[in-house]
């Protein structure tokens, strides 16, 4: 007797979730638009990376570039985590720490221009 008064409520819930989940009722009239998330268009053709590819990156400097577009703070803690590693891991590598100005919707030419004089490489963080 016990057993069925546990029952009872979850009798009740089910009841309750099957009386107010009634199907869908459209009428003949009525049409309904669906979409098709499958591509029916060739893909775009990628083009190579054009960059010629550093053989080592002793000897090298690296740019590490925030481009602040999880804020301030967003990927710079990162980039300062693997500059430290690289000064202590491969001290022949130096690497600059930079953020860019505005924020990551805004052109940095300035910068853009100096990494290419004295950077070998570039890592651009973003963060979050």
């Amino acid at each position: 007797m016990n057993r069925f008064r546990l029952f009872n409520p979850l009798f009740a819930m089910l009841a309750l979730v099957f009386a107010t989940c009634t199907p869908a009722v459209i009428s003949a009239g009525e049409k309904i638009t669906v979409m098709n998330p499958a591509i029916t268009t060739k893909i775009a053709q990628r083009l190579p990376m054009t960059a010629p590819r550093l053989d080592t990156l002793e000897g090298k400097t690296i740019y590490l570039i925030d481009n602040q577009w999880g804020g301030p703070e967003g990927a710079y803690q990162l980039l300062e985590e693997m500059q430290n590693w690289f000064a202590e891991n491969s001290p022949g590598i130096k690497t600059v720490l930079r953020r860019t100005k505005g924020n990551m919707f805004t052109d940095d030419p300035e910068l853009w221009q100096e990494i290419s004089e004295r950077g070998d490489a570039a890592i651009v963080g973003v963060g979050q």
